[in-house]
């Protein structure tokens, strides 16, 4: 029977099954070709591997569980399964003509998709980890270590790199004159509407008030920035202020941007030759795609995500990934941008007071470019 999906979801579904039926991916910028010798899949009843054999048109498909250590075990009363190449490719193209179609992020996923998704032991259309990785690869060589990957699908709405959240919001403090109880009300009190944030800001300053960077609001991310840089949460906040005020979200403008306001007041020589803020905004974008969460403690110790499987409109797909460390980072630099959370949701763009004295909260939510 047919059933309705997101094309998120199927972008996940769609990398995987392409990735079997090429056997290859490409990485970067740089065309390098990395072959792909096995993908394994987290599902509802364990783990699955899908293994491409490179001198024949056939893909394994191995059940098992995962012991404590890690260590996959097969499953005994479970017989491996050989299925063509072939299966693989002709289900990603009929998911990729699902991508394709119509502007709505809804899509009804036909029987005949179902049918083949079952044939491949295919059940869920996310996979269910708790590291956040979609896919586990080996590329090149069995012996090589296996590489825990994300999916992002041009082709569909896409999970940001940083998803907001109260524990990723930044106080400004109000300064320069104190506001009545009333002024805070009428300040709040504007009405929703896409520049609400932009507003109330406008409205503080009209009145003769002053935002300055105060803090971030969760210790736990505090000090996750302080590990990019101690005074990295005073530069997030002016590039989000930027965001709201000038209507500007990608991150290589707002940086550039950051590279004439200097709001961290460093020597001009540091900013010119040595390339500190991009080097910085680098830095906390390469993180955050390798894991970083605002309430997770961050150790800058690789962590279970290795890189990024990236589907591209015209449904080639790309690998950035931290042997290519500077390739990965300068990818995201130059295709992230700051997006702008639900007010109500994250707790965010209103006058709150705290011992006293009132502060007005700004949220950092960061996703890759549609385009």
């Amino acid at each position: 029977m047919a059933f309705e999906s997101t094309k998120r979801e199927l972008g996940e579904l769609f990398a995987f099954v392409q990735l079997l039926a090429d056997g290859q991916v490409s990485m970067g910028e740089t065309g390098v070709r990395r072959q792909v010798l096995q993908v394994e899949r987290m599902e509802h009843d364990g783990p699955r591997r899908y293994l491409r054999a490179a001198d024949q048109e056939l893909v394994t498909i191995v059940s098992g569980t995962r012991e404590r250590n890690g260590r996959f075990v097969e499953s005994a009363d479970v017989a491996r399964r050989e299925v063509p190449c072939a299966l693989f490719g002709a289900l990603a193209n009929a998911l990729l003509e699902l991508l394709r179609s119509g502007n709505s992020q809804e899509v009804v996923v036909p029987d005949d998709i179902e049918e083949v998704l079952d044939e491949l032991q295919i059940y869920d259309l996310e996979a269910h980890t708790d590291d956040r990785t979609d896919l586990t690869v080996t590329f090149d060589a069995l012996w090589c270590p296996a590489e825990g990957l994300v999916v992002r699908s041009r082709l569909g709405a896409m999970n940001p790199l940083l998803d907001g959240g109260r524990a990723a919001n930044l106080k400004l403090e109000l300064t320069g004159i104190k506001f009545a109880v009333p002024t805070v009300n009428k300040v709040n009190a504007l009405p929703e509407a896409p520049d609400e944030v932009c507003q109330r800001m406008l409205m503080i300053e009209r009145l003769g008030g002053v935002l300055r960077y105060a803090d971030v609001a969760d210790k736990v991310f505090r000090c996750n920035l302080g590990m990019i840089d101690l005074h990295f949460g005073r530069l997030l906040a002016e590039m989000v202020r930027l965001m709201h005020l000038e209507d500007i979200t990608r991150i290589a403008q707002l940086t550039e941007r950051m590279e004439i306001i200097n709001p961290l007041k460093i020597k001009e020589e540091l900013i010119t030759k040595h390339g500190y803020y991009r080097h910085k905004m680098r830095t906390f974008l390469l993180a955050l795609a390798l894991g970083m969460r605002p309430a997770k403690i961050y150790t800058g110790r690789p962590g279970a995500i290795a890189g990024l499987l990236l589907v591209q409109t015209d449904g080639s797909i790309v690998l950035y990934d931290r042997t290519d460390a500077d390739t990965f980072a300068e990818f995201l630099y130059q295709n992230s941008r700051l997006l702008k959370g639900d007010v109500e949701k994250d707790k965010y763009g209103f006058l709150e007071r705290e011992n006293g004295v009132y502060y007005f909260k700004l949220n950092v939510k960061v996703g890759l470019l549609k385009r």
